[in-house]
Order: structure tokens, then sequence, then C-alpha cells
């Protein structure tokens, strides 16, 4: 069975204009609850000057309901967000780091050896604090600086963080330029490399291939997928990214495998439009309903 990991309340948010209220953050997170998802990226833990969507982020995770089988994430980029993150009481830490020095320097100020070290630095305090965390190699298919990634740097970097014992490693997609083969390959690689370490992926839907991708990274042995109520967010290193790949047209495309409520991942991504004010829509939606 394929597992995903709900984003909206935070990749999903962070990069849409539209500013959600916590009550509203606590009701999405609600609904992706009430249609299967149990894990939920829910806040990031980051300057709030530089991401104001995520200015509330410990007041989100004091509304989130507790003992309900449902693990919590927040995203974590350095010491500072880490020790904020375990103070709130989240259930799980999400570490990033980069595999291009370039976009690392300019996204979090970190080359890639940097960013590394620092997400060493926090696998050991969530350890001391007994919390999980879990890594994401940012840029693994693509810089939008430097173009093509090495996949023997996304390697040595997943190498590296298995043996700080995370819980799993992700490969993001972040401005959403892999191809279904290039997926195959490298999810390919790193499992190998890796051993029985669990695969996450994480698409963004910039060129129409995410989908493609969520279901060619599964085949190749990937166990989690990312993936967004709505397809809501973007990347603000590629002009014109369409967000992140949507929770329910990964849902449909991977079937039994994946046994979430479609009917309530549409009226959530329905009911999110609305609130953000946006009119854009998964493929899902578009098929259910039309454009209402």
């Amino acid at each position: 069975m394929i597992e995903l990991v709900e984003v909206s309340p935070r990749d999903g948010l962070q990069n849409e204009k539209t500013v959600l209220s916590t009550e509203d953050k606590l009701a999405l997170i609600a609904r992706a609850t009430a249609a299967g998802a149990r894990r939920i990226e829910v806040a990031s833990f980051v300057n709030p000057k530089r991401v104001p969507q995520m200015a509330d982020a410990e007041a989100v995770v004091a509304g989130l309901p507790r003992d309900n089988g449902v693990t919590h994430i927040g995203l974590v980029l350095n010491e500072r967000g880490a020790a904020r993150a375990i103070a709130s009481g989240i259930d799980e830490l999400g570490i990033v780091c980069v595999a291009s020095d370039r976009f690392g320097i300019a996204n979090q100020g970190q080359s890639s050896e940097e960013s590394l070290a620092m997400a060493m630095r926090v696998v050991a305090m969530a350890e001391e604090a007994q919390r999980p965390a879990q890594a994401t190699i940012a840029v693994a298919f693509g810089c939008p600086i430097t173009g093509q990634v090495d996949p023997a740097r996304v390697e040595a970097m997943a190498c590296a963080l298995a043996a700080l014992g995370v819980r799993e490693i992700a490969l993001a997609d972040t401005i959403g330029v892999a191809r279904p083969v290039e997926v195959t390959k490298l999810v390919s690689q790193v499992k190998a490399a890796v051993g029985s370490l669990p695969i996450r992926v994480h698409f963004h839907d910039t060129r129409g291939t995410g989908v493609a991708n969520a279901v060619a990274a599964v085949a190749a042995g990937a166990v989690t997928v990312d993936a967004a109520i709505g397809g809501t967010g973007g990347c603000p290193f590629a002009p014109g990214a369409a967000g992140n790949v949507a929770s329910e047209d990964v849902v449909f495309a991977l079937g039994d495998q994946l046994p979430l409520d479609l009917e309530a991942l549409v009226d959530a991504a329905y009911w999110l439009n609305g609130r953000l004010g946006r009119s854009r829509t998964s493929a899902l939606m578009r098929a259910s309903r039309g454009t209402e």
C-alpha cells in the first residue's frame, strides 16, 4: 500500500497570495484527515517576515487534535526552526537540504554541503527530543539556476542522510522539470543505494508531468507521495509553476494502492479554492464538476 503525505496546509499555502486564518488552516487539516490522510504537513517553522503565510505555525500546532492516528509534520530549514518545532509539540520534523549549491544559497543561504551539515545537526536535535525526522533533497531532478543536477550527488546525499537514521528520504522535483523516465532512474538508483530505507517523492506539476512522475516513482519503489489538495502552491523559482501535484489526481491515478476518499478530496479542493479566491482546478475537479 502507498502512503500519501498531504502538504496543502504547508507547501500548498506557502506560495499562495491569500493568507488563510489559523481557523481555516485547521479546517483544511480536518478535511484532509476526514478524507483519509494520515500524515499531514501542517506548518513551516521559518522566518515569518520571509514567509508570512506560515507566521502562525505554533498556533496551528496548538489547535490540532491529538491521538487521532494522524502524524502532523513541521518543516524546518535550520536549528532555530527545529527548536521552535520541537517546542510546539509537533509530531515529526521535516528537514530540507539541497542538491545544488547556487539554489541552496539563493533559497536557504547555504551551499549543498552546508545544508547537509545542518540536516545532520537537526536530526540530532530531533533524536534528543525523541521525535522522528525525515529529510527531503530539494532540486533533486533539476535546478532553476544551473539546470541539470548530477544524480551521483543526489545519491551521495541520500546515503549520508540514511546514515543519520532519518525515517525516510524524499526526492523533490522542486521546480517541476522531471520526466517519468528520469524519475524511474533516480528513484531506482537512490533506492538501491539506501537499502530498506523508505523513499518519498515530491512533485510539482509545472509542466503537466506530476501525476505521471508519481506513478513512475511508485513503480520504481517509492512508497510515499507528497501531494496537495487542489494542486495548491507553486514555486517562486519557477515562473508559471502550476503548484504541487494534486492529491485527488494522484489518488485517482494510483487507485487501490492509495485508498483515500476521492469525493472528500474534491469537496475539500473546491472549499479551498473558495477560501483562496483561486479558480485553478485539478484534472479530477474538472472531470467531477466542471468549472462550477
